[in-house]
Formats: C-alpha cells, structure tokens, sequence
C-alpha cells in the first residue's frame, strides 16, 4: 500500500521505518531535509519537556528510550546512553516521568553545583542529531523508502496518488493546513567545543528574561541552552540572550565559559495544546494520519507515537 509522509524530521523518519516495517511502499516528501530540520536544532536529551497529555506522553516516552537502549550500540547512530543531572533550588518530590527511566536517584549534596539544594541523576539517552538524523535516513532509504524534496502547499496531491498520507510537518504543518491549537515556540542554543564533562546537567526554571540551563555533551560537541518562548517567529540569534545562555549554563558547569562557541542555532518547536498522533478515515477509503505538535519532545516521543501510527492504520 503506497503511503506518503510530509516531513523529513525525527517524527518523519521515525515513522517511515515502522510503517515500511509494517508492510507500506513509503515515500517521505519534505520541503527541509537534514541538516536543515527543526530536528537538527535540538540538544537533543531524552527527557518529556513541554509534551501533553502526560499519560499519553509516558507511554510514548518509555517506549522511545527502549528503542534508544536497542540502538546504542550500533555504529554513526549518535545515540548516547548515560546519567544526567537534574537541580532545583528548593526540594522535589519523583518527578511524573519517573517510571520511564530504568535508573534514577536523588543527588547527593556534595553532587549539587553550588545554591542549588536539590537534584535527579537518572540514565537517559543523548541522540546527536547531526549524526542521528543521517542514520535515520540511512535506514529508511535502506529498506526501500524514497526521500523527495518538495513544497507542500496542500495535501491533495499526496492523497491523489497514496492511500495513506501521514503529515509529521511539525509547525510546517500551517503551510497546508488549519489548525488554530499549533503555534511556534521558539529554542535557541549554542554548540561549543566539548567540555570534560561526567554527565549532561539542567535547570528548567527561567530566569527573569526568560532564560533556562541545559548542558548537553555530544559525541563531538556540547550544546548550551536555552529558552522556550511560545508564539515567537523569529529564526535570527540573539545575541543577548546567547551570553544570557552561557551564564545560567556557567552555574551548573563552570567550564562552559571557556569553550569555544562553534555555531548559534534557532529553531521553532510546534507547540500544541495536546500532542496530536490520531488517524482520519477519509470518503473513498483512503487514510489522513497526524503525527504533530510535539512541542519540545520530538525525539524523546519519536519511535513511540510511530508506532502507534502504525498501529492506528492497522485499526
């Protein structure tokens, strides 16, 4: 059965693989390939930032970091397996994602940076993306699918020609369809040079302008971020809000501030009130899928929501 996937980012491809596993002739029609996706924007750390509804959010999220688990170890798959660090400046209850994760522990003190008084350390998976994404594509191209790169302004042309057409567009989405719950919320980060670092380390808790603190060791590099600032459109660099980055991220790994700055990196999450993974049944037959509005969990809800995609198309 022909089907046609709009977008060529993390959901994108993850679902090309289970649906060419599942028995679909699939092509991937995208206006942004790899390295110029949403996707290759992110840290990117398996962690359920931002995504609702939470219970929908931890199946997807427990089943993607199985996967993660499973690919680890395979070569160029820029999947890292480790601990991260998680610090508050006042005390915390398990956090409601605690059940995903195979490990996790209360930090002890002397593990805290200095004014902050609580912590999670837990195993999760770092997916460089500048080397996930490539593998991603590797393998769908792999087992037959077809990448085209195209603008969609609409989906009649996919669904003239597939029987099923899946739309993982992310905010490319408003390009060919309504959909008044979806807007951008836009992420700005900084890609430096690799600190000797034993963990990735994070503070969600904004500043006044705005500002929180991730730090993410990749296989080559490190990324610095970061802000979530929903309804923004602007793809340009701040440069203030780039030094505010290293400053909040210096509190948590002093080193950083040393690094050298390789690349300023802007990209736009879809932010929905709901993430939106359900399948349309259309007049004639024929099937409108939506795998979208992720919010800041795209990779970390990847292989889950593809394969209820999947599984819904089934239904």
């Amino acid at each position: 059965m022909k089907a046609i996937i709009i977008g060529c980012g993390v959901s994108g491809l993850s679902t090309g693989i289970r649906m060419i596993e599942a028995g679909h002739d699939v092509e991937i029609w995208a206006k942004d390939l790899p390295p110029k996706t949403t996707s290759n924007v992110a840290a990117a750390i398996w962690y359920p930032y931002l995504a609702l509804p939470r219970e929908r959010v931890l199946a997807w999220g427990q089943r993607t970091l199985e996967v993660f688990y499973g690919i680890a170890g395979e070569p160029d798959c820029g999947v890292l397996i480790g601990e991260t660090i998680e610090v508050f400046r006042q005390d915390m209850a398990e956090p409601w994602w605690r059940s995903a994760v195979r490990h996790f522990r209360f930090a002890q003190p002397a593990e805290l940076p200095p004014g902050y008084t609580t912590g999670y350390v837990f195993e999760t998976a770092v997916i460089d993306t500048g080397i996930y994404l490539p593998y991603l594509m590797r393998q769908f191209e792999g087992m037959g699918g077809k990448i085209i790169e195209r603008d969609i302004q609409s989906l009649d042309n996919a669904l003239a020609v597939a029987e099923t057409v899946v739309n993982c567009a992310g905010l490319g989405t408003l390009s060919f369809m309504q959909d008044t719950e979806l807007y951008p919320v836009r992420g700005q980060v900084l890609r430096i040079e690799k600190p000797a670092l034993k963990w990735s380390m994070l503070d969600d808790e904004e500043d006044e302008a705005g500002v929180l603190a991730y730090v993410v060791p990749r296989v080559n590099d490190c990324i610095l971020g970061g802000v979530a600032q929903a309804g923004e459109w602007s793809l340009e660099a701040d440069e203030a809000t780039a030094q505010r980055i290293v400053e909040r991220c210096a509190l948590l790994a002093p080193e950083v501030r040393d690094m050298k700055v390789l690349e300023h990196k802007v990209g736009l999450r879809p932010g929905r009130s709901s993430v939106r993974v359900e399948v349309e049944r259309l007049p004639g037959g024929k099937a409108l899928a939506h795998n979208y509005g992720h919010s800041g969990a795209g990779v970390t809800l990847s292989w889950g929501c593809a394969e209820d995609i999947v599984a819904l198309l089934k239904g």
